[in-house]
């Protein structure tokens, strides 16, 4: 322990190797999930080199039981980041074979009205990045003109000549001003 607290890493790697059989009996508790046995000692494996490198022996327990702790928590982060994403699934991750033994894709059962809907997530997706851009790139000007333009937010789509009129400034300085602003949110985008 004093090697270790002066930076000796081979001090450090002895730790570690003495106390594997601890994170296997650690393990052992989790066997029935549907993990690798060696994929859980390797993220339980994790736990035990970061508390070696952060213990202090002058602050109470053991080794052992710091360890004990830090590789419990490895592996319930490790169990907690896995069942965020168990919901989460791909279009493209076969769900089953057809009569000639092809697989079959989710995005290939999808109905939809639409031509594709694969696009019409994506536009969606778009979309909000794009209002998300607005307030961030654009002046209050480009913004308004834009908004009226395009009739964002639901609005009512205006031409060049009618923006003109309402703001008080020439057409030509309308598409100017439209102009300069798409390209700042294709520069973003």
């Amino acid at each position: 322990m004093q090697r270790l607290k002066e930076g000796d890493i081979q001090a450090r790697n002895i730790l570690v190797e003495h106390n594997l059989r601890l994170v296997a009996h650690i393990v052992k508790k989790y066997q029935g999930t549907e993990e690798e046995m060696e994929d859980l000692i390797s993220i339980g494996t994790i736990g035990l080199i970061k508390a070696v490198t952060t213990f202090d022996s002058e602050k109470g327990p053991r080794l052992a039981t710091y360890a004990a702790r830090c590789v419990e928590n490895e592996l319930l982060m490790f169990f907690r980041a896995k069942k965020k994403t168990a919901r989460e699934t791909s279009y493209y991750e076969p769900i089953g074979t057809d009569k000639e033994g092809n697989e079959i894709h989710l995005l290939d059962i999808i109905e939809s009205s639409e031509r594709d809907a694969f696009s019409q997530i994506s536009l969606k997706s778009d979309s909000q990045r794009l209002y998300e851009l607005l307030d961030r790139v654009l002046t209050p000007r480009e913004q308004r003109v834009l908004i009226m333009r395009y009739g964002l937010y639901n609005g009512k789509e205006y031409t060049q000549r009618e923006i003109a009129a309402q703001l008080g400034i020439s057409r030509s300085y309308i598409s100017r001003i439209e102009k300069n602003a798409l390209i700042k949110l294709r520069e973003y985008f």
